[in-house]
């Protein structure tokens, strides 16, 4: 399959695009390219288009990987790597007192790694690029049209009017997404906080090795540790609210909202770079519209409270990467595709949800709020269920999709990385294949007849090792890591379970 067909100048409205490639993807960021590594290492010919010319960091706020977005890089080979880059945190402190212990999580990665998005991005782009996925730097998206057949996408380069033709386009372009306003769709939600110091410094005193989130009288901040001597630090003024984005920032001023949240500056200096945000709050009603479908920031942004936008971004192309995939490969049908929209969009309103209340509890100022926020730290460090659920939604373990009535307990909640004959669930994920993992012990229960060798491609046989636990069903692991089926390890049984999924 060839990954290098380019596409030429569109001459006028008879002209028809070069291609079609299977799938193309707009935006170089961390979801885009998670997406185009995954669809290139099944694969599937896919093209990635990206405004910003080749070498032009994208300017990095995100600074936090949770527990669920590293259990699926795990999967990909990438996660052990990217961990040597940054720090670990075991803790959470918001709003100066209530803990989020993250080290007792039920995973292999029970933290936060605080590393820079930047080396997130470069593990993901080596991958796709090995996968054979082209990437086109300085290429915007101007606009598409689509029929029963396809996607045509038009797009400006360094040469100038350009079309490509794909069976799919994903939109990862961002916060102000050009696919998104291509297709017309809404994005409702409101700004939350305006006009946030963003910088990385040093400190000459060391806090605690937590990530923590504070606010007092009409100041709120942040801190978290990169582990190279580095700190994220962001600071917000109440009274402070109309400085756009590309306002400069005065080291001075980040300095007194840092001392003024926390009752310290911590001795902060050497700010290696400085910056403003803004963040809203807003998701888009449908995250696919027939032969395009949303993902990342153009699909949902949140509040920077628990840094969750990246993961749920990452999240999201974990879960369409594989359907697309199936469909691409003809052995699952179009209506797949819509089960992204089923499953994710709730997951984006609950992160919406959880970030938006812990980013107002961090800010209060009135009575009311400052009492709704004692009982919140009274309720989660003490009801046992709320602080799992606190933790669970933070970290991305506690997210599971809506199984059908009747539906074994397992279905749609995340697998554990189970221990197999040989490995563990997540290194046999990285074949990008569902696994149906049997008993460790008994008869096979393996699929038979003569389309076993067929499903092969999709399928990978493993077995739990012996005397990890009790279980003595069959389980049926999507290659997104969520149980797809559970049922009794007996040929007939599974036959009727794994079919639905790999035909």
């Amino acid at each position: 399959m060839s990954h290098t067909s380019q596409s030429s100048a569109v001459d006028g409205p008879g002209t028809t695009p070069p291609g079609p490639h299977s799938v193309v993807v707009a935006g170089a960021g961390p979801t885009g390219l998670l997406l185009a590594g995954d669809l290139a290492a099944a694969g599937v010919d896919v093209v990635v288009v990206e405004k910003r010319p080749e070498g032009i960091s994208n300017l990095t706020r995100a600074f936090g990987v949770h527990a669920r977005t590293l259990e699926l890089l795990d999967a990909r080979g990438l996660a052990d790597e990217l961990v040597a880059t940054g720090q670990v945190i075991r803790e959470l402190r918001l709003f100066g007192a209530i803990p989020f212990d993250i080290g007792a999580l039920p995973s292999r990665f029970p933290f936060l790694l605080v590393t820079p998005q930047y080396e997130v991005e470069k593990l993901l782009l080596r991958r796709a690029l090995e996968n054979g996925a082209v990437i086109r730097y300085g290429t915007e998206v101007l606009g598409l049209s689509q029929d029963d057949g396809g996607v045509t996408v038009r797009v400006r380069d360094a040469a100038g009017g350009t079309a490509l033709r794909a069976r799919y386009l994903v939109g990862a372009d961002g916060t102000r997404s050009a696919v998104r306003q291509a297709l017309g769709l809404p994005f409702p939600g409101k700004v939350v906080i305006r006009s946030v110091a963003l910088a990385d410094v040093k400190f000459t005193e060391r806090p605690s090795l937590v990530v923590q989130v504070h606010g007092t009288g009409d100041a709120f901040g942040f801190i978290a540790p990169f582990g190279d001597g580095y700190w994220r630090v962001g600071g917000w003024d109440r009274a402070h609210r109309g400085e756009p984005d590309d306002s400069p920032v005065a080291f001075e001023e980040l300095r007194s909202l840092i001392e003024r949240a926390f009752g310290s500056d911590f001795g902060m200096h050497d700010p290696r770079w400085i910056s403003r945000f803004h963040s809203d709050e807003r998701q888009v009603p449908r995250y696919r519209v027939g032969r395009v479908l949303l993902a990342g920031d153009s699909a949902h942004q949140h509040s920077p409270a628990g840094g969750q936008g990246m993961n749920t971004g990452l999240q999201d192309a974990v879960n369409l990467g594989w359907k697309l995939a199936a469909v691409l490969g003809g052995w699952a049908s179009d209506a797949l595709l819509d089960t992204y929209h089923s499953e994710r969009h709730p997951i984006g309103r609950a992160v919406l949800r959880s970030s938006g209340l812990n980013l107002r509890l961090a800010m209060a100022h009135n009575p009311l709020e400052i009492a709704l926020r004692t009982v919140r730290k009274l309720v989660v460090t003490h009801v046992r269920p709320v602080t799992r659920q606190a933790v669970g939604e933070i970290t991305g373990i506690g997210h599971s999709y809506p199984a059908a009535r009747g539906a074994h307990p397992l279905v749609g909640r995340r697998a554990p990385d189970l221990e197999l004959e040989g490995g563990r669930l997540y290194e046999a994920l990285r074949e990008g294949r569902f696994v149906l993992v049997l008993p460790p012990d008994g008869e096979s229960g393996a699929p038979a007849g003569p389309d076993t060798a067929g499903r092969r491609g999709r399928l990978v046989l493993a077995r739990r090792a012996d005397g990890v636990d009790a279980a003595r069903e069959a389980v049926l692991v999507r290659p997104d890591g969520y149980y797809a089926w559970a049922g009794a390890a007996d040929g007939p049984s599974i036959e009727a379970g794994i079919a639905p999924w790999v035909g």
